[in-house]
């Protein structure tokens, strides 16, 4: 139908003539209440958003010399966010002397992250920012 033809029915009927699919040749168009269509739209975008799953990032702080009490009560911690479906941000802060030894600060990480278990992946690998060494894990989509 024409553009013109389109409008004036649309008009005559008291409703408007919305492009639903621009992109298609010819492009794609209906006669409705552009109000009514609009609050369709966003009542979609409403439910969809209700059934998503917010995750969050929970940040874990780890020292150079970590005592084994300390190392416990973070891991504890660590298995409560990952319970709650909390994804876990590991974080080393290396100060001073501690720059030189980097490769020890990265196998505690390693091994902190292989402590929390077999069903703790990691999703993103260990890096170097600064003078930070950041990793963060979550557990094994089933």
């Amino acid at each position: 139908m024409d553009t013109s033809q389109a409008l004036a029915l649309a008009q005559s009927r008291g409703l408007d003539l919305v492009e639903i699919a621009p992109m298609a040749r010819p492009p794609v168009c209906k006669i409705l209440d552009f109000g009514a269509f609009q609050f369709q739209l966003e009542k979609k975008e409403r439910k969809a958003k209700a059934n998503q799953k917010k995750v969050e990032l929970k940040g874990i702080r780890l020292t150079f010399k970590i005592g084994e009490h300390d190392k416990a009560t973070r891991k504890s911690q660590s298995l409560k966010f990952l319970d709650a479906g909390h994804k876990i941000l590991l974080e080393m802060r290396l100060r001073g002397r501690e720059n030189a030894h980097r490769d020890l600060a990265r196998q505690q990480m390693d091994q902190f992250a292989k402590d929390l278990g077999p069903d703790v992946v990691v999703e993103t690998p260990m890096s170097l920012m600064g003078n930070r060494l950041t990793m963060i894990v979550g557990r094994k989509k089933s």
